[in-house]
């Protein structure tokens, strides 16, 4: 193609090359199968005096020039190309290899590739049109066709013909064909196939390939079966031709740099003076170079027959693999041979790729530009691409497939280092924020762009000196954090610049150098910059030492290895011994913000704990430790700090440490100073003489020993009657101090839970488990009566402890004398906490409340909250504590609440599945029957019946798919629905009202089994009176009994057959695009020239679509034409029996015939399965393709925490 063609050349120009003079189009109209003999005297070719040389030097085992085998001599003594083809002297009885060898060698993958090779070029050389024969039935046979194609085929019909004769003969039954077979057979196959191409290519370089009849031969037959309606033929013949492509490219390229090299010594020894030339050496120079001139023209025409005959038409073919396979090999046009193919017309086609539908073509084209862009003496000539498809780059740092997503990510960061305009601070926004994405790989790539972004910026600001280290590094860090806007995500954008900048996350000297340095000194830090450089401190302490990623995102290394465990080992003791005395310093200093000593209180979770007591003059800073979180808990009252304080003391109290009997004793001063304070307001709150400031005393101590008590066992303080006499007087008085009584709530069920652990990992006496579970009544009843208050912090702190505590009371949690600590819920517990859960769970009364100025806030966090009571319920169903049956309390609002509650409901019905299959069925049958009476209880409407069977619909999906394990349950489900339907209503009501029940469930009717439908239709009789059986909600349901086969008959009679319960049928993909303007809106090409349709110039378009086909088309490639001017007809209706009987006079069996309904077959393959490439729609939408992680949880992260 012509150097000055550039991206912007329209669409027509790129499809309909000029082909009426070109080489491929003379070379192949002049080539008949049989026809071959030259009919003439030809011109006589210039001489090749390095012929021989060239064929000696060759790796593979072909003989010289001289072999009277391979050449006639001409009595000039000059050598035709003609003349030199070689004499058939194969005769019948010596055969060769065959294409069955060449097969099973490709497919073992064992054997050595040279040698099939050289023996296949020994038969070629005996027999050119044998050799070729084996070739040809070697390319078949890698298709999966079972058809042979014989000499007098190959000698006597044109390709056309020989494609549709192997298209009538390809037997095969299944879709797959080698190239798609699953499993590493596939890996194995294509691997060989391609080493195969590529030897051969390698070996003929020197002789064969220029032989005008082996390649061109071979390359015509490719290029006819790529052009086929068959996907096996095409998909295997374009992988070959591209493979044939490349191995001529570097063919090329070798002859250039030969003739290059020769054209120096011409040049040197014609500036020789005539004394100094060597006799005939100039010559003979001359002479080589015009033959490598007349071997580069001979391969540029087969590398033009090959790019327009396949690459053109299957670069945009409907299969994904083939259009991936064409712009690989593109990609490796463009490195090895950029002098000819490094132009903005080929790279047109990258460009358009770009926004291919197939995200492992998007992949491979991306891929390929990457290996163009490393390459500096590339970059002045992709100037042009760049400038027009930066902006479609730019956008698929969103693409929907991740591996895309980093692909771009990485070509991004060399065209910000290779070029030199690079990206401006607008055009890297996009992808700074994808260091917080979910995905771990492309977090990754995003993470290396901003380190290394962030180290430009300091190199131009000439920040970074020997006596800053790594504190401008920090500095602009912290600078980012803040300005991302996305706080509470650092474990993220840590563990997304790890793998680049771990040298610098662990430079613990200078973070806590910046920390402690007073904030009025020089570079010193504000007071938000201090928080976040703590926030990324601590998170980049815990990845050093535990090496584990943030909530959803996968590790890195599935099986930690003993060189990493090694290695966090000596991190974790480095952490230690660095932060072991300055943590109390740090802690001094921040002790009075909440925020930032929460953070810090957690730093000694990962140290190596043991070190205070092992190493020398170490102990003495636990001390310091421990008295600066006394401090911390005599000064703060948040829950968050309490609770970071209490699990601290936990750790340090372990029975492993020595010093844990430290630890303990100032545990228990701590607890006894906090039990002290309690008691001396205890009385004057319980006889209500306390005023305000006792109250808040009084509820400060409780809420700290509530969180001490959350994390140590707090028995021995015997704490429960006064918190419960506490609770009982305030009630009574109806003054509900909401600090005081949660804290109050809090301490009683904590006494509760570690009595209960501590009476299961001892042997209690009878009278101490009597007390216990009258103690356990007694809060229960206190629980119970605070359901019902109007104040929402106190009502909700009652449920999630009842729901804690019956669950840990219950039966399946007793391991030691099973009977004797179980406790179950009165009734009338039962039903104020499933009223609590319709009142307060399932209800928007809240939402309506809130403030709009803080309504998404505040809406997460009372989300937040209803799904942990949700949760804490269905627990309580699952583990024994409620009957199956209270369930029908959740079950109900699934449909509605789908979108808040819907992960946890439906675990919960699949788990209750596990429990009990048939129970289940029946609880679901029980909640449909409480939804249907409570509608007739109010006014009747279709559209309430409408909303109970989507319900039901999406219940019914959760059977599964396995229709032999759910029969039992299908079965008990619809008996009872049945005898519901017909029930004897109560004195008053009217007769049959449930009837209409049965339409709610006939959308269960899909799932069951034919003999399961036989047995219910005899039920429906026994228990329907015969009045009923015409009514339409009973005929329904019979018709859903009935099934696909009383379908078809029923509509034949004219009857309704509006209602199918059977699984919808498959619809087919739709082939035609909507109208919706240029599939390039919102891209980086703004041309009036719109790239082409990526449709497949071979398919044959079907009726409906033949004003949508391109223009033209059909006659772009001459073997092809014959097959594409078949008209379908396997769509066509027979109208009446004469028709038929033409059809049947037809030549059914004739090649195009057939070629036409495989075609078909085909086709409807393709559009199932394969997306229409017209359908493209980019992947920059309005959603974002990469997630934030959330701060609460992944979905699957909270059902693991909410059902363990």
């Amino acid at each position: 193609m012509a150097s000055e063609d550039s991206i912007l050349d329209s669409v027509d120009e790129m499809d309909d090359f000029s082909d009426s003079g070109s080489d491929f189009e003379i070379t192949l109209k002049a080539r008949k199968r049989g026809k071959m003999a030259v009919t003439g005297p030809q011109p006589p070719k210039r001489p090749r005096h390095k012929a021989a040389l060239r064929v000696s030097s060759r790796s593979s085992s072909i003989p010289t020039s001289s072999d009277s085998s391979l050449q006639q001599q001409q009595p000039s003594g000059r050598t035709s190309r003609q003349a030199s083809r070689p004499v058939t002297a194969l005769s019948e009885g010596s055969r060769g290899i065959s294409a069955e060898n060449i097969h099973d060698a490709v497919c073992s993958g064992k054997s050595a590739m040279v040698t099939v090779v050289d023996e296949w070029l020994d038969s070629y050389k005996q027999s050119r049109e044998q050799g070729l024969l084996v070739l040809i039935n070697f390319v078949v046979g890698s298709c999966g066709c079972k058809g042979v194609v014989t000499r007098e085929m190959l000698d006597n019909i044109q390709n056309a013909e020989i494609i549709g004769t192997l298209t009538k003969e390809f037997n095969e039954v299944s879709v797959n064909y080698p190239l798609c077979t699953p499993g590493p057979q596939l890996k194995r196959f294509k691997a060989g196939l391609c080493e195969f191409v590529q030897v051969l290519v390698r070996s003929c370089r020197n002789s064969l390939i220029y032989d005008e009849y082996l390649f061109p031969s071979l390359l015509a037959m490719l290029t006819g079966l790529s052009d086929s309606q068959v996907r096996a033929f095409r998909h295997t013949s374009t992988l070959i031709a591209m493979k044939v492509m490349t191995g001529l490219v570097e063919v090329a390229v070798l002859v250039s740099v030969q003739l290059q090299t020769t054209q120096r010594q011409h040049n040197l020894e014609n500036s020789k003076g005539a004394h100094e030339r060597a006799p005939g050496r100039l010559e003979e120079l001359q002479a080589t170079i015009s033959e490598l001139q007349e071997n580069r023209e001979e391969l540029s025409c087969m590398m033009n027959a090959a790019f327009r005959g396949v690459f053109v038409h299957r670069y945009r073919d409907q299969l994904a693999d083939i259009r991936a396979t064409c712009i690989e090999e593109l990609g490796m046009w463009l490195q090895k041979d950029p002098e000819d193919f490094l132009n903005d017309g080929y790279l047109k086609y990258l460009g358009w790729t770009l926004h291919d539908k197939q995200s492992p073509v998007r992949l491979r084209c991306v891929r390929a530009l990457q290996g163009l862009y490393q390459e500096k003496e590339f970059i002045g000539r992709l100037e042009l691409f760049t400038s027009r498809f930066k902006e479609r780059m730019l956008s698929m740092v969103l693409d929907k497939d991740p591996e895309v997503a980093v692909e771009v990510v990485n070509l991004l960061l060399l065209l910000q280092h290779r070029t030199e305009e690079g990206l401006r601070e607008e055009e890297c926004g996009p992808i700074y924020p994808l260091v917080y994405a979910s995905n771990r790989a492309l977090a990754s790539a995003a993470g290396v762009f901003l380190f290394k972004k962030l180290k430009t910026v300091l190199a131009s600001d000439h920040h970074e000196s020997d006596n800053s280290g790594n504190a401008a590094f920090f500095q602009i860090l912290i600078t980012f954090f803040i300005q991302s806007e996305f706080h509470e995500h650092g474990a993220y954008l840590v563990d997304s610049l790890w793998a680049v900048a771990r040298s610098e996350l662990r430079d613990w000297d200078t973070m806590t150098a910046m920390l402690l340095q007073e904030s009025g000194e020089e570079r010193g830090l504000i007071y938000e910059e201090e928080g976040v450089l703590i926030e990324l401190m601590m998170c980049a302490i815990r990845q050093a030492a535990q090496a584990t990623p943030p909530v959803g995102r996968t590790p890195a290394k599935k099986n930690v290895t003993m060189k990493d465990k090694k290695v966090q080992e000596q991190d974790r003791r480095r952490i230690t011994s660095h932060f072991i005395p300055l943590l109390p310093q740090l802690l001094a200093k921040y002790s009075a913000d909440a925020e930032k000593v929460s953070l810090l209180l957690k730093a000694p979770l990962y140290f190596s704990l043991e070190m205070y007591s092992s190493a020398a003059g170490l102990d003495k800073h636990l001390d310091l430790l421990l008295s600066q979180v006394w401090g911390i808990i005599e000064k703060h009252t948040d829950v968050t700090v309490l609770e970071a304080c209490a699990t601290l003391l936990s750790t340090l109290c372990a029975d492993r440490y020595t010093f844990s009997s430290r630890t303990n004793l100032v545990f228990s001063q701590l607890m006894d100073s906090l039990t002290e304070c309690l008691n001396a307001y205890l009385s004057d709150l319980v006889q209500g003489t306390a005023d305000d400031d006792d109250v808040y005393s009084a509820a400060t101590a409780l809420k700290r020993i509530a969180a001490l008590s959350s994390a140590k066992d707090p028995t021995s303080w015997k704490l429960f009657d006064s918190c419960l006499e506490l609770l009982k007087s305030r009630m009574e008085s109806r003054e509900l101090d909401k600090e005081l009584m949660v804290s109050a709530l809090r301490c009683a069920a904590f006494y509760l839970m570690w009595a209960k652990v501590n009476a299961v990992n001892s042997t209690p006496a009878e009278e101490e488990v009597k007390r216990l579970k009258k103690e356990m009544r007694s809060f229960c009843r206190v629980c119970e009566t605070c359901l019902s208050l109007n104040q929402n912090e106190i009502r909700d702190q009652a449920f999630e402890l009842l729901c804690d505590l019956l669950l840990l009371y219950g039966a399946s949690s007793a391991r030691v004398k099973p009977d004797a600590l179980v406790y179950l819920p009165s009734d009338s517990l039962r039903s104020e906490m499933a009223a609590f859960l319709l009142d307060y769970v399932f209800s928007d009364s809240e939402d309506a409340e809130l403030n709009v100025e803080a309504e998404e806030a505040m809406k997460i966090t009372l989300l937040q909250r209803r799904r942990n009571q949700l949760a804490g319920y269905c627990k309580m169903v699952l583990y024994g504590v409620l009957d199956l049956t209270a369930a029908t309390n959740v079950f109900k609002h699934y449909n509605k609440y789908f979108k808040d509650y819907g992960d946890i409901i439906k675990e919960t019905v699949s788990k209750s599945k596990v429990i009990d299959p048939v129970r289940s069925a029946k609880t679901v049958c029980l909640c449909l029957q409480q939804m249907f009476s409570e509608m007739l209880t109010e006014e009747q409407s279709r559209q309430d019946v409408g909303e109970i069977r989507d319900l039901a619909k999406r219940l019914a999906m959760s059977f599964g798919i396995d229709l032999k394990r759910a029969r039992k349950p299908l079965v008990a489900l619809h008996v009872e629905g049945v005898r519901f339907a017909f029930r004897e209503p109560p004195e008053g009501e009217e007769q049959q009202s449930n009837v209409a029940f049965l339409e709610i469930l006939s959308e269960f009717s899909f799932k069951l089994l034919q003999q399961d439908r036989v047995h219910l239709a005899a039920v429906l009789k026994s228990e329907c009176p015969a009045a009923a059986l015409s009514w339409p909600s009973v005929r329904l349901y019979q018709r859903s009994l009935e099934g696909r086969s009383a379908k078809a008959r029923v509509t034949g009679e004219g009857g309704d057959a509006d209602f199918s319960h059977e699984a919808p049928a498959a619809k087919r993909k739709r082939s035609t695009p909507q109208v919706r303007g240029s599939w390039l809106d919102g891209s980086s090409v703004h041309s009036s020239l719109p790239p082409p349709a990526f449709t497949s110039t071979a398919q044959r378009p079907p009726a409906s679509r033949a004003k949508e086909s391109e223009p033209g088309s059909e006659d772009e490639f001459s073997l092809g034409s014959s097959m594409r001017k078949v008209k379908p007809s396997r769509h066509q209706p027979l109208l009446s029996s004469q028709t038929a009987r033409s059809v049947d006079t037809e030549d059914i069996n004739s090649p195009l015939n057939l070629l036409s309904l495989i075609a078909d077959d085909d086709d409807d393959e393709e559009r199932e399965e394969d997306p229409d490439i017209k359908d493209y729609e980019s992947d920059s939408d309005n959603d974002s393709a990469y997630t934030l992680p959330s701060t609460r949880h992944t979905s699957a992260s909270v059902l693991d925490e909410l059902f363990d």
